[in-house]
């Protein structure tokens, strides 16, 4: 660090805009999700002066709706993209490793051999995950950190799986991959630790026109238009990157969760891995969360048209995702017990193929016609790599004097909330200082800010309607010692 410090709040977001508009810096990046905060991050480790703006909230797009999986590119073994499947399992290790061990945690992933899982399923996937496990090997990412997987017994699959049909159980295949603690949150440790390196982290001020010295841009609490300089611009506006580079391609593709109690499915200790009927290579999972939770998912389907402020899951692909997990369950869960759900779009590369299942998932870093950089494509786990690849490209065309990425060695602050007796919500755990520490430290500004993208209440809408009116008050009070 350089001696500042990596705390984002109001009361530093009010210093830093006025300093904003003042000063030249030699990056700008222009959005707040995974991507931005890495690109912001690796320039603020070079050495460079940086902004970064957000329209929003960091992680208020595609950030904060993954499957909050690390992971070591199965899929894409499945698919023959050797290439992508090799950097997602080098970028995972460096993550569980060096990176963010403080926010991952390995968690085992049951393939069962149930009678809706068929010979040629559970041979393919079986080969996969050990051919996942030599990518892992080849990363160099210890057996303790990622145990390889194993063949269990239908009474360990039970164990671990409560809700799986006993009938015609066969046992399974146990592989291991990393969970993200929270998606939102990987997103805003990233960016406290670019603030700690000196970059000016401001959210809630929208890019109106890019160029490539520069941007004109909108403060959204004011209406305010002013000006920022910069020597080089990299857009990182995920889904949006077409709104301000007509001359990419975005092809977004909607990826939708649903939540469950965990209770209803056994309180699994390991995530489920249910192949599509018919299909080797595309998976639905079940995955245990905090608060005593269960996220199902995920789709892929095409998002054509506008790009909506926040996608909306569909009745279809909930039902998909019902239908995918009571094949292997003894009891269905059904639709009244869905107690939320989400929807997220992937920025993809638009290639021209048919599916968004068949669209490649490696990342395009190029020179707009206007002189900026737009990263596109890709996803989570490989944000250091993109994030990367475009500040090299940054510093290339417009001269930038700046050393070596070394975000590879690079390990992101600490969230450190101090002990608060207040429970504000017994059945998700809320406390007050989880509350005040999101205000104080991680950039909160509002209630949503809060209960969507610092803690994930509010992807249950019973849970963020009981939490709401403490938690606003709470935010109010706290903003207000701020300021």
């Amino acid at each position: 660090m350089n001696g500042a410090s990596s705390a984002l709040n109001v009361a530093r977001r009010r210093i830093d805009l006025a300093l904003t508009a003042d000063e030249h810096a030699d990056v700008l990046v222009v959005g707040g999700g995974i991507t931005g905060a890495g690109v912001a991050l690796d320039a603020a480790s070079r050495g460079l002066r940086v902004t970064l703006i957000e329209a929003d909230d960091l992680a208020f797009g595609t950030s904060r709706f993954s499957s909050k999986l690390v992971h070591g590119g199965l899929r894409y073994l499945a698919t023959g993209d050797i290439a992508t499947a090799k950097e997602s399992a080098h970028e995972r290790h460096l993550l569980m490793t060096t990176i963010a061990p403080h926010l991952i945690r390995p968690l085992g992933q049951l393939l069962p051999f149930s009678h809706g899982v068929t010979l040629r399923q559970r041979a393919a996937g079986a080969f996969g995950m050990a051919l996942g496990d030599l990518l892992r090997m080849r990363a160099h990412t210890p057996r303790s950190v990622l145990p390889g997987p194993v063949l269990v017994s239908a009474r360990t699959a039970a164990r671990l799986a409560p809700a799986l049909d006993p009938h015609g159980l066969r046992g399974g295949v146990l592989s291991y991959d990393g969970q993200l603690v929270d998606d939102a949150r990987l997103v805003a440790t990233v960016a406290r630790t670019a603030a700690g390196l000196g970059a000016r982290i401001l959210t809630r001020v929208r890019a109106v026109v890019l160029r490539a010295d520069g941007a004109t841009v909108e403060e959204a609490t004011t209406g305010e238009r002013f000006d920022i300089r910069a020597r080089a611009v990299i857009n990182a506006t995920g889904v949006w990157a077409g709104t301000l580079d007509q001359a990419i391609g975005v092809r977004p593709s909607r990826g939708t969760h649903i939540v469950l109690d965990a209770a209803d499915l056994g309180t699994p200790s390991t995530a489920l891995t249910i192949p599509h009927e018919g299909s080797i290579s595309r998976y639905v999972f079940a995955l245990p969360q905090a608060y005593g939770r269960v996220i199902v998912g995920l789709t892929d389907e095409d998002s054509p048209g506008a790009v909506p402020r926040v996608a909306q899951p569909t009745e279809p692909e909930i039902d998909f995702l019902l239908r995918s997990l009571n094949r292997v369950t003894a009891a269905p869960i059904g639709r009244d017990q869905v107690r939320g759900a989400f929807a997220g779009l992937r920025p993809l590369v638009d290639s021209g193929t048919d599916s968004s299942s068949d669209v490649s998932r490696r990342h395009l870093v190029a020179m707009s016609e206007a002189g900026f950089v737009t990263v596109l494509g890709g996803k989570l786990t490989t944000y250091r790599r993109m994030a990367e690849d475009a500040v090299d490209l940054a510093a290339r065309t417009r001269g930038l004097q700046a050393a070596s990425s070394r975000t590879a060695s690079l390990r992101l602050v600490d969230r450190v909330i101090p002990s608060s007796p207040e429970l504000l919500d017994e059945t998700t755990g809320l406390t007050a200082g989880e509350v005040e520490y999101a205000v104080r430290v991680e950039g909160a500004m509002t209630v949503d800010d809060v209960l969507d993208r610092r803690t994930r209440v509010g992807l249950v809408d019973a849970d963020r309607e009981r939490c709401r009116g403490a938690v606003e008050t709470l935010v109010a009070r706290t903003v207000a010692d701020l300021v």
